[in-house]
């Protein structure tokens, strides 16, 4: 089995598994660092951490296009089965709940501190990260947006292939915490996301993977918009 991952730009990411497109947090139109078009995302699965519009982004239309289950909280589920979003494949899950497709793939709802307000002021419920686990058993913790918190001990403890954590302040938790949430959760890698795409986010992502690699075992990877990274068991 195969199992990258592709950042495209902001917190948008595409997981390849087992032949399975898992896409996260589609914003990608209106998205200045977007890597794709959105009508070029491929999409079986789409997973939307919170209501915001740069996290639920294309999800609709993406999920339309190409006939792909959305995952989400519960509150985010029951607004995309109502008019004019009308969809049909949708998974509401809570914190701490989780569930494992046919495929063998199992996305577990983790917390997040943030918030979650969907685009036309309905209530998106609260917001949450990811902790996904492959066919072939690796695990991918996407904190998405999120301020550090002491319970990221407790994720870590799954034993992480892979951490996904913003750097970007402002909105969310800045280097100085991801590098201490890095510290917690103890994965393999460390790839930033949620950064760089607006001025009050920009960081130095490079400066922050210097600082990964010399106060912990964590490798840090940099990626650009529209790279991969191959995870490998």
């Amino acid at each position: 089995m195969s199992t990258k991952i592709r950042w495209l730009g902001h917190s948008a990411l595409l997981l390849e598994t087992n032949g399975e497109n898992v896409l996260i947090d589609p914003f990608l139109t209106g998205n200045p660092k977007a890597a794709i078009r959105a009508e070029d995302a491929p999409a079986d699965l789409v997973l939307i951490s919170h209501g915001h519009g740069d996290h639920v982004g294309d999800a609709v239309a993406i999920a339309n296009r190409t006939g792909a289950t959305v995952l989400s909280n519960y509150e985010i589920s029951c607004w995309l089965q109502k008019p004019p979003r009308n969809l049909t494949k949708v998974h509401g899950l809570q914190h701490g709940g989780g569930f494992t497709f046919p495929t063998g793939l199992r996305v577990k709802l983790t917390l997040a501190f943030h918030g979650s307000e969907l685009p036309d002021g309905s209530n998106g419920g609260n917001p949450a990260g990811f902790l996904i686990t492959t066919p072939d058993g690796l695990k991918i913790y996407d904190a998405a947006d999120t301020a550090m918190f002491g319970d990221m001990a407790l994720i870590g403890e799954e034993g992480l292939d892979l951490a996904l954590l913003p750097i970007g302040d402002y909105y969310t938790m800045g280097p100085d915490d991801a590098l201490r949430s890095v510290k917690l959760l103890k994965p393999k890698h460390v790839i930033p996301i949620h950064y760089n795409t607006f001025p009050p986010i920009t960081q130095d992502a490079q400066a922050w993977a210097d600082r990964v690699k010399a106060e912990t075992s964590t490798t840090p990877v940099i990626l650009q918009p529209g790279e991969w990274f191959e995870l490998k068991k």
